[in-house]
This record gives structure tokens, C-alpha cells and sequence, in this order.
């Protein structure tokens, strides 16, 4: 196997292992007896340590290295899977859940991103449409791997231990899958980059990442409040089982592989794919919103994976068009704590719930909509002044390299 390869059978298992604990943590925790807004409050706490990890790992990444840190990022949750596993009681339980959300939220690729990851296959891959092809693989097999994850979550029903016993023992194996992916990251190659010259970044790669910072806080805030107690508002929505949510999921990650696939294959600008993707996971979500039976509501929320698995390579890429190789780490690190500080709207979206259970997908999907025009209109100028390599094109001064 090459490199490329390691990379993917790491972020495979990984999605299935991560995929599960995603859309298992706000039912077991409401198994455990906790009401929508105290799960909202613990997802307040799992997006505001994202924040934190995700940046650190992101500026230690460019000094000594992403596929580090991508161990690191995939080592550390499965520690806290592990005492899921091991122990039932609230005190242990909620800050292992919150370690363990390094998963973000219930995206259908959501196992293929961890600290690192976007800054390794731009440092590795140089042409945007290259990466953009890469991308396209890694969210497309973590997609279908992430299938997995839901399949888990089906099989719950059918297990002899007891509803909070069977979610632990597949807490335990779901610890084991991210082991393994660490274990496959040590055998993925790097490439040697830039020499960091700065103590942050480049007021040049500053200057464009703010921009995505941008509409990213609007999109993340909508994420927040719509997607992370997604599992939980089909169960009081529609009274839906865990293997009918696992089901939902499980089609959603195959339709999210399919559109990550297929954009591979995309010629139109990834600019305008990402923007338009974007408003569409909007659209979707207030749809869902006011649907009135499950299969149409799941129904459209696999439809929003086929969506948002052809705007992920693409957004990936344009993020780190205008970036210096040097400053790979620190700003999609940086655009990633943005998101990920927005999503703290999920504290509110228990709060939401109890007042009118439709209301976090309407408010999220509105917000996300206006991210989408947000992220077109803050990055279409930059990026007429931007190559097809992701470099700013710019008259070299004698003296300058």
C-alpha cells in the first residue's frame, strides 16, 4: 500500500468508530437521564474543547508535523471512548463525551476531519484540482465507512446487555477502530514543507483565512444549533427508534460518499460549488424542519449528504487557496476553531427544542444559508488574484524569494 492508501484505511476506521459515538453521545446521555438542554449544555462543552484542541494542534502541526498530530487527534478520543465504555457514571461520562466529540458533529464525512488533516493533503498535493481530488477520495471513503458507524448504532436494538450496557460495549469496540486508525497514520509519508518563519502566520494568509472565518461563523452557528442533537430531534420529532436513526444516517453517509465522488469528476469553479453546496445544506435542513412524517424528513437529510459530499473536497480546497505553504496548519486550524466557537449555538439548541421542536433546524438552516452567500461573496475577488496551484499570483522583487 502507498501512502495514499494508509491515509484512507486511517480515516475509514476512523469514521466508523467516530461516526457511531456521534450519533450515539445525546441518546445515551438522554438514556442516562439528562434533558435536551443539559445534553445541549455538554455539546457546549464538546464544540468549545474542539476549539481549543483544534487550534493548538493546528500551530503545532506547522512545526513538527500533521501526520503528528493526526495521531495525536485520534489517540486522544479513544482514550475517552474507552471510559464510555468502562463506566456508566455522569461524572466520568460527560467529560469523556466531551473528549470524545473530537468528531464534531453527525456530518456524513464527519470522521474523515481531525486536526491536520486539510494541511497534510495540501502540503503533499500542491494543484488545487489535485486536492480537490484527493479530498474527494478521503470524504467519499470516510462517507461509506461512516455507514458503519450507523449500523452500529442499529444494532443496538438487537443486543442481550441492556440499553445502557449495549451502547457501552459498543463504545469499546468503537476505541479499538481509532486505535487502528492511529496505528495506520504512522505509515502515511509527509512531505517537507516550508520552514515556519513566524510566530503565527503570514499577514497575507491571515488576510484570506479571515474571510473564511467569516462565513464560517455564520454556517457553524446554523451547524450548531440544527446538526449536533440531530439523532436526539428525530426521536421526540417522530417518536423514530435507533435503528430507524441509524438507518437515516447510514443512507446519508452512502449519499455523502456518492457526492464526494462525483466531485471528483466536477470542472465547474470550486468557488462557486462550495458557495452554492453550502446554501443548499440551508435550504435542506429548514425543509426537514417542517416535514411531517420520517421517511420525508430522513429522506432529505440524505439528500443534504449528497449535497454536502460534493461541496466539501471543493470548499476544502478554495480554504486554503491563498494560504502560504508555511501557514497550512495554523489557518485551517484557525478557520476550524471559528466554526467550531460558532457551534457553541448548541448549547441553545436543547433550549430550542423544548420551546418548538422545530425551530433549531429552521433558525440553523437559515443561518447556513446566509453562510453560503456570506463565503462566495467574501472570497470571489480574492480569487481572480489566485492561481490554479492555490497561489497568489504577485511580481516577484529583486531580492524577494
Amino acid at each position: 500500500m502507498n501512502s495514499f492508501s494508509w491515509l484512507l484505511a486511517s480515516r475509514v476506521t476512523r469514521s466508523i468508530g467516530i461516526m457511531f459515538v456521534t450519533l450515539s453521545s445525546s441518546l445515551y446521555l438522554s438514556a442516562l437521564g439528562l434533558v435536551p438542554v443539559q445534553v445541549g449544555l455538554v455539546f457546549l462543552g464538546v464544540t468549545a474543547y474542539i476549539a481549543g484542541f483544534s487550534m493548538g494542534m493546528g500551530m503545532l502541526g506547522d512545526r513538527i508535523g500533521y501526520r503528528t498530530v493526526l495521531v495525536i487527534a485520534d489517540v486522544m478520543p479513544a482514550a475517552a471512548i474507552l471510559a464510555l465504555a468502562l463506566s456508566r457514571s455522569v461524572d466520568v461520562v460527560i467529560p469523556a463525551v466531551i473528549i470524545a466529540g473530537l468528531g464534531g458533529t453527525a456530518g456524513g464525512a464527519r470522521g474523515a476531519f481531525s486536526p491536520g488533516l486539510t494541511a497534510l493533503i495540501a502540503r503533499n498535493w500542491r494543484d488545487e484540482r489535485e486536492r480537490v481530488e484527493k479530498m474527494g477520495k478521503v470524504t467519499s471513503a470516510s462517507s461509506l465507512a461512516g455507514v458503519g458507524g450507523g449500523v452500529l448504532l442499529s444494532l443496538h436494538d438487537y443486543m442481550p446487555f441492556g440499553n445502557i450496557n449495549d451502547y457501552r460495549v459498543l463504545f469499546a469496540l468503537a476505541s479499538v477502530l481509532l486505535i487502528a486508525s492511529a496505528s495506520f497514520l504512522l505509515r502515511v509519508e509527509e512531505r517537507k514543507g516550508e520552514r515556519k518563519t513566524t510566530r503565527f502566520m503570514r499577514r497575507a494568509s491571515l488576510n484570506y483565512i479571515s474571510r473564511v472565518v467569516l462565513s464560517n461563523t455564520l454556517s457553524g452557528a446554523g451547524l450548531g444549533l440544527a446538526i449536533p442533537l440531530l439523532p436526539l430531534w428525530f426521536k421526540l420529532r417522530f417518536g423514530a427508534t435507533p435503528t430507524e436513526i441509524g438507518i437515516i444516517f447510514s443512507l446519508s453517509g452512502l449519499f455523502t460518499a456518492l457526492g464526494s465522488l462525483s466531485a471528483t469528476r466536477i470542472r465547474f469553479d470550486p468557488l462557486k460549488v462550495a458557495s452554492f453546496t453550502r446554501l443548499m445544506n440551508g435550504l435542506l435542513l429548514v425543509t426537514m424542519a417542517f416535514s411531517p412524517l420520517l421517511p420525508l424528513a430522513g429522506g432529505l437529510y440524505v439528500m443534504r449528504g449528497l449535497n454536502a459530499g460534493m461541496g466539501m473536497p471543493n470548499r476544502t480546497a478554495v480554504n486554503v487557496r491563498g494560504v502560504s505553504e508555511e501557514d497550512f496548519g495554523t489557518a485551517s486550524s484557525l478557520q476550524g476553531v471559528a466554526t467550531r466557537l460558532s457551534q457553541t449555538t448548541s448549547g441553545l439548541s436543547g433550549y430550542l427544542m423544548e420551546e418548538g421542536v422545530y425551530l433549531p433546524l429552521e433558525i440553523g438552516g437559515l443561518l447556513q444559508m446566509l453562510g453560503g452567500v456570506v463565503y462566495y461573496l467574501a472570497l470571489e475577488s480574492r480569487a481572480r488574484g489566485v492561481d490554479g496551484r492555490g497561489r497568489e499570483g504577485r511580481t516577484v522583487e529583486p531580492g524577494q524569494k
